[in-house]
């Protein structure tokens, strides 16, 4: 299957496509059964995978080995790769991007920030110089193989944001996204510098960017929408809630039924449906 091609036509035929932020195999099992398209996010693997901040700890193999257990596990799902800034050089780039074209992804995010990189909705943000991110996303585009490409930039500066985002916009690159967009109007003013390139808006809890529904970002001209971390947050309370209550109740567990408990029959039966044997060729 190209999966490239896949997410191409449903980007052409969408209002504004949803793809869901995931960040382990059990938050995934969940998501694919509301979601056709999952963003594998960096903030969630860096929290999930080892335990630390999105300022680039994360090691271009445990991607790509995440990617393929993935793909395997939900091979009809888009899967949208946050691959940084490519894990270092263009020839690094390149190498990775050909790795997950292999593996199955659908696509792949590349940002324009320098090292020591930061989440887009963080403070503090470095940028390539516009030429080098440039040469560096051509490089990509030449090895992508079927992979969609995602030109992000993580501009903060007005004059910039609009400089590097129509440059973006003339390169082969399917997709431009501009990180931490601060409001309405400057979606407005980024889906004009773009042209008639498709736009992908990011939307994090507690980031810079307006809380917005679907159908009002469709209004604005946004094409898709990645959600980073709802799976994320939403495990923070849920475990959090949890423990506390194991502590309350002097180490009772709740009782396994009832329309919302979960215990090991529920989710043996949600993973069951990951099982390779399951999926139909």
């Amino acid at each position: 299957m190209l999966y490239g091609s896949a997410l191409r036509d449903d980007l052409a035929r969408a209002r504004t496509m949803p793809l869901v932020g995931i960040h382990d195999m059990y938050s995934a099992s969940l998501a694919a059964s509301h979601f056709d398209g999952f963003f594998v996010s960096g903030f969630g693997f860096a929290a999930s995978y080892y335990g630390l901040p999105d300022i680039g700890f994360i090691a271009w193999p445990d991607m790509v080995a995440f990617v393929e257990r993935l793909r395997l596990a939900f091979p009809r799902q888009h899967l949208l790769v946050d691959i940084d800034d490519g894990y270092g050089d263009p020839e690094v780039a390149c190498h990775v991007v050909r790795r997950l074209d292999r593996a199955g992804a659908s696509g792949v995010i590349l940002e324009d920030q320098a090292r020591p990189r930061r989440c887009g909705h963080a403070d503090g943000k470095l940028l390539l110089p516009l030429d080098d991110y440039l040469d560096k996303l051509t490089r990509v585009l030449d090895c992508r193989g079927d992979l969609v490409v995602v030109a992000r930039t993580d501009a903060t500066e007005p004059d910039d944001i609009l400089r590097r985002a129509k440059a973006l916009a003339k390169t082969d690159a399917d997709v431009v996204l501009v990180d931490g967009v601060r409001s309405v109007e400057w979606i407005r003013r980024i889906r004009a510098a773009v042209a008639d390139k498709p736009l992908l808006f990011n939307q994090i809890a507690g980031g810079k960017s307006p809380r917005l529904s679907l159908t009002e970002l469709a209004d604005l001209g946004v094409d898709a929408a990645i959600y980073s971390t709802p799976c994320l947050f939403a495990a923070h309370t849920a475990i959090d809630t949890a423990l506390a209550e194991l502590i309350r109740s002097d180490g009772r567990l709740p009782a396994p039924d009832g329309p919302a408990a979960v215990g090991v029959r529920t989710a043996t039966e949600l993973l069951e449906r990951n099982l390779g044997t399951r999926h139909s060729p």
